[in-house]
């Protein structure tokens, strides 16, 4: 991700501290946003409780109008920010599993983490789940590795993908945004009301 600036602006050591503070704050971000709370994040999967899904797609709105404008307006150059490859079988193969251990565990790798600071002991054992895993996962690449590398497309984006533009793009996941919102309120209202009456 980084360095944030040119190390002939500052050294290596202050992007690093920097990097650091920005990463406090986002930790932050996801405490006050609901993201340490297990019922939250598995709420999206029940039905209940949309919030995560809101603030996902408020921030990848947010991000992506603002880094079209920023490069519109030439304080950012877009072709120097980086891409992650693509892999496309064992991507859908990793989302597939952090989608079913988010519903059983209730916490993605990084919302475990912020609510192991704030001590969470449901988060503790998450977290310690997710570093078996990673250690699992490194001892038997060797025979993962074929298919990890299998359907490389590249740093390829949706615009190359499609010949689409950009700004396209954008208003069209801005709208898919709005929509979602609209369409969870009204689950989220269905779920909490059936859940009230089995109660009672």
């Amino acid at each position: 991700m980084g360095p944030l600036f040119p190390n002939n602006l500052i050294s290596g050591e202050w992007n690093l501290l920097i990097a650091l503070f920005i990463g406090m704050a986002f930790g932050f971000l996801l405490e006050a946003s609901g993201f340490s709370s297990a019922r939250n994040i598995a709420g999206a999967f029940y039905g209940y409780n949309f919030v995560v899904v809101r603030v996902f797609f408020t921030a990848v709105i947010v991000s992506m109008v603002g880094l079209l404008y920023l490069g519109y307006f030439g304080w950012l150059n877009l072709s120097q920010i980086f891409i992650l490859p693509t892999y496309l079988p064992s991507m859908i193969t990793g989302a597939v599993i952090m989608g079913v251990g988010m519903i059983i565990g209730g916490f993605c790798p990084g919302t475990s983490l912020t609510a192991v600071v704030i001590g969470k002991i449901d988060a503790l054992f998450f977290a310690i789940g997710l570093y078996l895993g990673i250690l699992l996962f490194a001892e038997g690449y060797p025979f993962l590795e074929k298919f990890y590398h299998a359907g490389y497309l590249g740093h390829i984006t949706l615009t190359e993908l499609t010949g689409i533009k950009a700004g396209w793009w954008a208003f069209g996941f801005t709208v898919i945004a709005l929509a979602a919102f609209w369409v969870t309120a009204i689950i989220e209202k269905k779920v909490r009301k059936r859940i009230k009456e089995y109660k009672f």
